[in-house]
């Protein structure tokens, strides 16, 4: 009864947030997984379907993460097998990669298959000395075989691989294969993706176990495609989604593949304040400040594990929307959580009046309504507004009369003294 370790798209490296702790979570959570889901279960090998690293270049501490986690792998005598990703694949017309280089000096087996552009076959055993092939045939009597990305050559190229798996030796007892892309109707947005008919030829050759990598997010599909999602969230977008790591075992009842998601991961949250239109400026920031403290409060967040936390701001508020000090805001908000990341999303309208004007209306009146409308449309002054209106037009008025600046600002001092009474 063979039992494996699916994992996928890690990302070590990653750096959108352009934190290095946010970067080390990616290499914690792997390094968990590997400890609690591989050692611990002491499984008979590990396979990764792509997206090792975040990028094709790295740094060196980065690449020492992996060679952390190979080396306790290796140590447990537990073989750990990859493909590429679309993010850490060779570049266009080279022949060598960080995974081939953690393949000829750490132990990877790196499954590749061959190019027959250059007359290579697509499929060769592994061959340990030389530290290549395209599939591999474990002691436990399972049948791992590569592939690579394709992008939007999937379809045409699973037909090539189809054909090669059949050609193959017969398998001992059982065939997994991995694979680095995504099926249609998993996630919105995504263009490119296979439909399930395009993985057929696969099925039709044998694999039992289609170990899936590239979308974020977990999904199974007709009890022999599996895809365990990243480990990590690589955005706040995806902290909503279900992930994590498959510990599979084969026996003669079938798969059962169980989705591991007890290991270290970011604590997040999203939270979401919706204006009307009737806050001042004041009683907003007064309301965002109060959301985040009720979520620590009800223990929704504890800011001692400095999560990642989103507040997105939507509606309509009554006064210029750039008058918010958002930086400001998000700082005081991010202090609050002790969030190690805080991302304020300020996506509001202003509130907009426009009375009906009749075609036979002054230009007096027009403007009248006008300076009324965009007064009421402002908290501070909408109570006020049609006094105010009319001290407008006066006040536009003077101008035209050539009036100082200090008679103005007397003008004005009056007006608004007089309006708040």
């Amino acid at each position: 009864m063979p039992r494996f370790l699916h994992i996928s798209d890690i990302h070590l490296g990653y750096d959108r947030y352009d934190n290095k702790e946010r970067t080390k979570d990616f290499f914690l959570a792997l390094q968990d997984v590997i400890r609690k889901y591989a050692i611990a279960e002491k499984v008979d090998f590990v396979v990764i379907a792509g997206d090792l690293f975040e990028h094709r270049s790295l740094q060196p501490n980065i690449l020492n993460q992996a060679k952390v986690c190979f080396q306790e792998l290796h140590e447990a005598d537990i073989p750990a097998i990859a493909i590429e990703g679309n993010h850490d694949n060779r570049p266009y017309g080279t022949k060598t990669s960080w995974l081939r280089y953690l393949a000829d000096w750490y132990g990877l087996i790196l499954l590749e298959p061959g190019d027959t552009a250059l007359g290579e076959p697509l499929y060769e055993p592994w061959n340990p000395d030389e530290k290549r092939g395209g599939y591999i045939d474990l002691d436990c009597g399972v049948r791992v075989i590569g592939s690579q990305w394709y992008g939007a050559s999937a379809p045409k190229a699973i037909a090539q691989l189809a054909e090669a798996i059949y050609a193959l030796p017969t398998p001992t007892a059982h065939t997994i294969m991995l694979f680095h892309h995504g099926l249609e109707g998993q996630i919105a947005r995504y263009q490119g993706a296979l439909r399930y008919t395009d993985l057929l030829p696969l099925k039709q050759a044998g694999v039992e176990y289609l170990a899936l990598g590239h979308i974020h997010k977990n999904y199974e599909e007709q009890g022999w495609i599996f895809n365990p999602g990243s480990l990590e969230a690589n955005n706040i977008d995806e902290t909503s989604y279900k992930r994590g790591a498959y510990l599979v075992e084969i026996n003669s009842a079938g798969i059962h593949a169980d989705l591991k998601q007890d290991y270290y991961q970011r604590p997040a949250l999203r939270l979401k304040l919706t204006t009307r239109g009737q806050e001042s400026l004041e009683e907003l920031e007064e309301s965002a400040i109060a959301l985040v403290q009720q979520a620590i409060q009800t223990r929704k967040i504890d800011p001692s594990a400095q999560p990642m936390m989103e507040l997105r701001i939507e509606g309509q508020v009554g006064f210029d929307r750039l008058e918010l000090d958002t930086r400001k805001l998000q700082q005081a908000l991010k202090q609050l959580s002790n969030a190690l990341i805080f991302l304020l999303k300020y996506d509001v309208d202003s509130v907009e009046y426009a009375s009906p004007l009749s075609d036979e209306a002054s230009r007096l009146q027009i403007e009248q309504d006008i300076f009324t409308d965009l007064l009421t449309a402002n908290n501070v002054y909408k109570k006020r507004a049609p006094n105010l209106a009319q001290g407008l037009i006066e006040l536009k008025d003077l101008q035209l009369q050539g009036r100082s600046e200090a008679e103005l600002y007397t003008f004005v001092e009056s007006l608004m003294n007089q309006s708040a009474q």
